[in-house]
This record gives structure tokens, sequence and C-alpha cells, in this order.
């Protein structure tokens, strides 16, 4: 039986509370995919998917060339370009590479590299047709490099144009001086015409990663079957220093799978506001908006899902509690949809609405249209919980119903991540959240046709919900094979 309390929340369960190599790892992803768990260049999903022939530099620049006064050479696996003589213009001073194959008009790419200088200067980049380079550009951005590697990518349509054989340069020139600048993982990839409809299985998730390190035990090799080689959500916060570089190397290793990546975007301002034992988050409005605009441009055009927020909708009626406004909320909520929306075209945004047990219907309704979901596919439920797949349906109907004639019945998907026994009760529900016994996997993530659009796993099965419950002192968000076989075999 579910014991419906008014207030049930999810609570401080999603920091990723990485271990060193994890945190050694987000401080460096710098590639578009993943082979056996070390970074590299991404496998082409077909012979086109990769049109840039060495972006990894591993022993040679070729077919990169340098232009005028630019000298390009290897050096530990990053091109090195030295501007040699202070020139007035960016084309004076380039480095250029054929795509291996023409562009087609009217279609999306993205441009993604790392790059960055013995001196702050902002550079140019462009993808450009051959045959009139100078006049026919599909793209031209200016590039502000710093003397700290960043990911840089950006989205673009090919222009129409009668010869499409192109080529991506980066002009140094015009900088005031001679700088050195420094490039690797440079990718260009069209975005898929139709949208994936498999699943993005990462090989870094935290159960498969642990799953790859311990394969010769019968552990490690449980964890892999049952939860290491399912798509589950990545969640991306304020532990990732260069958050275009994380967010563009996990869609860009999708995309090259040609499958659909799946991420959490989990940075808000206080954070947690109920429990704190995920606190957190940018550290204010315009922080936030800062943090969500790069999230966003880092998917770009291509296609993703992405759950906006678990638990910020339902806990803003805590944050008086820290002197915080929870309209307030509401209000960054409504801009990061309108950014969302914006500029990732193509993700799938879905607006978190809590939990079956947590806030009413029509009010979890009524705070959605404060929070801009008018500008998402729909609202997700039940994330990091254990509720029951069916109480969690006729909640979404139920939040469904309230949503006024302007807005309409939104899409609603539900994380059955850990649902596979429903809830736990006892004498003491308030804490019945977290890390529970006796809680087991639920229904593996899979596309429906008629009720909530997905089941998801976006809470990763095996992190921990916080230092409680059968947890006992593993932080929010550590990785537990003990919690992972107790959820796989159903047992405390």
């Amino acid at each position: 039986m579910i014991i419906a309390q008014p207030y049930l929340p999810q609570k401080g369960h999603h920091v990723r509370l990485l271990s060193a190599r994890r945190a050694a790892l987000a401080a460096t992803l710098t590639a578009v995919t993943l082979t056996g768990g070390v970074l590299a260049a991404p496998a082409p999903a077909s012979a086109a998917a990769q049109l840039i022939a060495n972006g990894t530099f591993a022993g040679t620049t070729a077919p990169w060339a340098a232009l005028g006064q630019a000298t390009v050479t290897a050096e530990s696996g990053l091109m090195r370009v030295q501007v040699r003589q202070n020139v007035a213009n960016p084309w004076d001073a380039m480095v250029a590479s054929p795509t291996t194959a023409a562009l087609n008009p009217g279609s999306s790419y993205t441009l993604s590299f790392d790059a960055y200088a013995t001196t702050s200067f902002t550079a140019k980049a462009t993808v450009q047709y051959t045959a009139t380079p100078s006049s026919n550009q599909s793209l031209a951005t200016d590039v502000p490099l710093t003397a700290t590697s960043r990911r840089y990518s950006f989205p673009f349509t090919a222009a129409q144009a009668g010869a499409t054989a192109a080529e991506v340069t980066f002009q140094l020139g015009g900088s005031g001086g001679t700088p050195v600048v420094r490039f690797d993982n440079v990718s260009l990839m069209e975005t898929q015409t139709s949208r994936p409809t498999g699943l993005y299985v990462s090989p870094l998730s935290h159960p498969a990663d642990w799953a790859a390190r311990n394969s010769g035990t019968a552990e490690g090799q449980a964890v892999m079957n049952a939860i290491g080689s399912k798509p589950i959500f990545e969640w991306f916060g304020g532990w990732f220093p260069d958050i275009t570089r994380a967010v563009d190397t996990y869609v860009g290793a999708a995309q090259a799978a040609d499958k659909l990546p799946m991420l959490v975007a989990y940075n808000i301002p206080n954070r947690d506001a109920c429990a704190h034992l995920s606190g957190g988050g940018a550290g204010d409005a315009p922080g936030y908006h800062a943090w969500i605009t790069d999230f966003a441009k880092a998917i770009g055009n291509r296609h993703a899902v992405v759950v906006l927020e678990p638990d910020a909708i339902a806990a803003a009626p805590c944050l008086p509690e820290i002197g915080e406004d929870p309209e307030e909320q509401f209000r960054i909520l409504l801009d990061a949809t309108q950014v969302l929306r914006a500029q990732a075209p193509n993700a799938w945004v879905y607006l978190d609405a809590g939990n079956a047990t947590w806030r009413a219907a029509d009010w979890t309704a009524t705070a959605l249209v404060k929070s801009g979901v008018a500008n998402t596919r729909g609202f997700s439920v039940n994330v990091s919980n254990y509720l029951s797949t069916a109480d969690s349906e006729r909640f979404a109907v139920a939040v469904n119903g309230h949503l006024p004639a302007t807005v309409g019945a939104k899409k609603y998907v539900i994380d059955t991540s850990r649902n596979g026994n429903g809830p736990y009760t006892d004498d003491t529900p308030d804490d019945n959240w977290c890390n529970p016994p006796g809680r087991k996997l639920g229904t593996p993530p899979v596309r429906q046709t008629s009720g909530a659009e997905y089941l998801f796993w976006v809470k990763v099965p095996g992190d921990s919900d916080g230092e409680c419950g059968i947890g006992g002192s593993i932080p929010a968000g550590q990785f537990s094979p003990g919690l992972a076989m107790a959820l796989i075999n159903g047992a405390s």
C-alpha cells in the first residue's frame, strides 16, 4: 500500500560526487566518443559521419595545411600553430583542412574543437566552400581564445551553393602579436535528418565504469548485464568545470553511434532546498542563465532528451525556509525553458514535476505553467523515486487534467529506474525516499505508444540517495556496487 504524504520529497540524491578517477576525467573530457573507456576520436556512424579526417593529431597534422604567416606541427597529440608575424587580417595566418565529403546545403552540422593560446585573443573559425571561400561561408564565428583549454561547439546550417566541397579553417591573424595556438579533438558532423530511435548507452556511466573495472568478478558481470548495459541518463551540473566540453563530448558520442543522448540539467540555485543533501547549484539567477545557455548551446541542433532540474518545482515551497522566493525559482525555470527552446531546438525537454505523493496535481500544474512547460515537450515524474509506474501514470494524467487550455495536455515520462518493488513503507515515512531496503530495478527504458511517452532510467541505479538507509555513509550521487546489487536482487 502506498501511504500518500502531503510532503514526501525526493530530497538530496542527485549530486555526482565523483571519484578521483571520474573527477580527473570530468576535467579533461575532450573527445567526442569513447572506446573501451578511453577518450578517442568519434567512430563514424556512417562513412560520411565524421567529416574531419584527422582531428586528434596523433603524430601528424595531415591533411591540415598552414597558410600565410602560420607554421603547423604535431605536438604531443595536439596541433600546434605558430603565428610567425604580426599580421593585420585573421586569414593572413591560418590553418585549413578539407572535409572528407561535400556538405549538404540546408542540412545542420556541428563544428567542435578544443583550443587554447599563449595569449588571449579572438580568432575565427569557418566552414566554407573551397570554390568561393571568402564569399560562401556556412559558418564564420569568433573564437575567444585564452590560455586555458576549453571546448568550443558551433552549430550551423550549410549554405546553398553549386559547388559544395568544403574546408574548415582556423584564422589566427589580427591578434596584435605572434601567439601559439594549440588544437585538439576537432570534429565536424552532420545532424541526423531523422531522430534516432535507439537510446545511447554510455560506457562511462557510473555502473558501466565500475563494472568494466571489475569485469572479472561475478558482481561486475551482474552490474554490467543488469544496469551498465542499459541506457541511463547522464547528469550535468557544476562539478564539470567546462560544461560545453562535458555536454558536447557526451552528445557527440551518442551522435557518432546514431543514438539518442539523454541528459539531466541539475544546477539550479538553491538546489535540493528541502533536504540539502544535494545542495549547491549556480550562485544566482544570472549565473544559472549563463550555465544553462552554455549547456543548451553545447547540444546545439543535435537530437537529445533533457530532463530539466529534478525536484526544482516540487521543492520550491521549501525556499522560504532559507530566505528565498519560490516565484524566483519558477522564473529561473521559465528562462531555462526559453533558452533550451532557442538554443537546442531538437532537444525534447521534460520539465520535472516531482512525484505522485509530494505535491497535489493542481498545484503542480500551476507551477509547471509558471515554469515554462509550454516551451517544452512535457514533464517528468518520479525522478529518483520509488513510486509505482501505475501511481506515477495516474499523477501525470491528473496534472495534465489541470493544465489550462492555453498549454494543453503535455507529453510525460516516468523514471522507472528503481520502482520494481514500489515504494518502501514503514512508520517513519519522511525518510523512505533515501536508500530504502528491498527496492528493485524497474522496467528498462522503452518508448511507449500510450500513456507515458517513455519509461526512462533517469536516476542512475546504484548511485546513493545520501548518507542514509542501507547506503550508510555513502554520499549522495556516489556509486555503490552494494546498492546496485540490492536493486538487482530486490533485497536489502
